[in-house]
């Protein structure tokens, strides 16, 4: 039976989108960080692991596949857009939101896109 092992993301630099990465999810270094690869696993408990390994292709400006992190309520997704922000994501322009969005879509240093979800959003 298969099972998802990880996510991995595109980035032109593995040091600083690692930096980001772990200082977003309180991730730690599987192993040493390379300049071509890592992966990231929680650095408390279980949960998804998410490889970086360095690429030369452009960033999708509406991607195909993107990671969503979950919270629990709006006044979070607020606290966590900013923090975000303050370690190096960037607020997308997004054009195709909904008239009432759950989700705030950000991108991490190398561009890649994400979103903040509210699960409380009715």
């Amino acid at each position: 039976m298969l099972s998802i092992g990880s996510v991995v993301l595109g980035v032109s630099d593995v040091r600083r989108a690692a930096a980001f990465w772990m200082d977003a999810l309180g991730y730690a270094p599987r192993e040493e960080i390379e300049d071509a690869w890592v992966v990231l696993v929680p650095a408390v408990g279980t949960g998804v692991q998410l490889a970086l390994g360095l690429s030369e292709t452009p960033v999708q400006e509406y991607p195909r596949i993107h990671l969503d992190l979950y919270v629990e309520d709006a006044a979070e997704q607020v606290a966590e857009v900013e923090r975000l922000v303050s370690l190096g994501a960037q607020r997308v322009d997004w054009d195709r939101y909904p008239d009432d969005p759950d989700f705030v879509v950000l991108a991490d240093p190398d561009g890649n896109r994400f979103c903040v979800i509210d699960t409380s959003h009715g």
